[in-house]
């Protein structure tokens, strides 16, 4: 690997912010003290800072030379509300609260870059430094955006990056095309006629008409749409009754929709809609569909997700530099590439085996309570920043 010098020897410092990071981690649109720590670390570098976008999102600005070309690179800061199982020292210090997907790790990677920029600018343009707050479910992408991060920082393109852990350290992964999943929820409440169990001719009966509901769904990703078109319905929670010998008088499905495109998306909706209105006036039942849009589909435009495969094969070799499989999770950055040309990579998070004594029982994955990240990416994923910045500003764009 051929990362940067300079930035190996501060990765200890920027490790330590990463783990005061993930002992106190913060909820969307509530990373005041990340924000601070941000904040503090780029004016400490001489870096001009733009606080309160997003309600909580902090943009470094980084200049040099005449050019007025400008990309922006994105990391998020938010974490989770679950508990976290690891004892070690820098575990969370707030119940309810964990950094159990890297969102720390990808803040301390940018502030790495951050900081090698202060010193060394081998670039003519401007990068923007994304420090974004919300990823998880509250679309802070999406509220940065409506507080004109494109507006008052105009860039030509932007990146993003997810630590991907199962692979070994010293590998990325990019492609063109969908990377992750649109996501959705819907609730469906079907209400009959409730009564006693021994005389179901009495009633309307809404659980059998939700189990031919949830079976009817499953046609829309087998019949209706095309074959070679990813998509998935999954019901995730059923609600109904109280006693054995009671009927009840309505039954409630919730669950979740993922698609790569916006079309299937339109498709699946129309189709659970009609199927589930139909199945409950086929029952003589009523029907309440709600569907929530929550992110849009993350989607990499080819020649940008091209030219950051070239800049990590010159980092870390052609050998290690794999196809991006698409994935069902969701990620609000696909707001900026709806926006933006741009590119959202994964950097190998490792097996787990780098995780210190007290680490939970469960395995190093992404939303599990065990998890940590690793911090020996933090001079990797910071040099493909950088390199990417350099590279970028190095083009032909005549």
């Amino acid at each position: 690997m051929k990362v940067l010098d300079s930035i190996v020897t501060q990765a200890a410092a920027i490790s330590a912010i990463r783990r005061d990071l993930h002992a106190h981690p913060e909820l969307c649109f509530e990373e005041k003290r990340t924000a601070d720590v941000v904040a503090k670390a780029l004016t400490d570098w001489g870096i001009p800072i733009h606080r309160g976008m997003g309600t909580t999102g902090v943009v470094g600005i980084v200049k040099n030379g005449t050019s007025d070309r400008a990309i922006g690179l994105r990391a998020d800061m938010d974490a989770l509300p679950m508990q976290e199982f690891n004892t070690f020292a820098h575990a969370s210090k707030h119940a309810g609260r964990m950094h159990a997907c890297g969102h720390d790790g990808h803040t301390a990677m940018l502030l790495a870059a951050a900081q090698h920029f202060a010193k060394n600018r081998n670039f003519d343009g401007t990068v923007y430094l994304i420090f974004q707050p919300a990823e998880e479910g509250g679309g802070g992408a999406r509220e940065m955006m409506k507080d004109g991060l494109f507006e008052k920082f105009p860039m030509d393109a932007v990146f993003g990056m997810h630590n991907w852990p199962g692979d070994q350290v010293g590998r990325f992964a990019v492609s063109a095309g969908p990377v992750m999943a649109s996501t959705s929820e819907f609730k469906i409440t079907i209400r009959g006629k409730g009564g006693h169990a021994a005389l179901p001719h009495n009633s309307v009966d809404p659980v059998p008409v939700a189990c031919q509901m949830v079976q009817a769904f499953q046609s829309i990703i087998s019949r209706n749409k095309k074959p070679v078109d990813a998509g998935v319905i999954s019901v995730t929670m059923i609600h109904a009754g109280e006693a054995t010998n009671v009927i009840p008088d309505s039954c409630e499905l919730q669950g979740t929709v993922r698609t790569f495109t916006m079309e299937v998306l339109d498709l699946v909706e129309k189709r659970m809609k009609q199927v589930a209105e139909h199945v409950c006036a086929a029952h003589e039942a009523q029907c309440e569909f709600e569907f929530v849009r929550n992110y849009p589909p993350t989607v990499n435009s080819a020649a940008e997700a091209e030219f950051c495969r070239q800049v990590m094969v010159s980092i870390v070799g052609e050998a290690n530099v794999k196809v991006q499989e698409p994935t069902m999770g969701g990620e609000d950055f696909a707001y900026m590439l709806q926006a933006k040309p741009g590119a959202y990579c994964f950097i190998a998070n490792g097996d787990g085996a780098h995780r210190e004594m007290g680490h939970g029982g469960g395995p190093c994955m992404l939303h599990n309570p065990s998890y940590d990240f690793n911090d020996e990416l933090i001079p990797l994923g910071a040099t493909y920043w950088v390199r990417l910045a350099e590279a970028w500003f190095a083009q032909d764009r005549a």
